[in-house]
């Protein structure tokens, strides 16, 4: 059974940092292209930040230079650091593994930016 599981959210004031987690079991995660995506109130589902199976990383221009996606391959884990957070960031954080047709979800986790 696949899982990916997700840590890390929470309360953070505006200029503050979080650094979200994503624990996967159930696949080869080496062989997997990772993201985050997040959803706002009343918004679409967005991709924030991408790392694929090689470690090339891309990143939505909202929040490029303020967020950093990595992977340990060792741990299963995918890691987003995120700096210099704003109100706008303010969504459920939700955690993604795909392969070719194959897409896996974690349950998200919540990031509220607010003073």
């Amino acid at each position: 059974q696949v899982q990916l599981a997700e840590s890390g959210g929470g309360l953070v004031q505006p200029g503050g940092s979080l650094r979200l987690s994503c624990a996967a079991s159930g696949i080869i995660f080496n062989n997997y292209h990772m993201a985050w995506y997040r959803q706002a109130p009343g918004g679409q589902r967005e991709l924030v930040a991408r790392i694929n199976s090689g470690r090339s990383t891309n990143y939505a221009d909202s929040v490029k230079g303020r967020f950093t996606i990595s992977r340990d391959n060792a741990k299963n884990t995918v890691y987003l650091q995120m700096n210099s957070l704003k109100p706008e960031d303010t969504a459920v954080y939700y955690c993604n593994a795909a392969r070719a047709t194959t897409n896996y979800w974690g349950q998200g986790t919540r990031v509220t930016v607010s003073s």
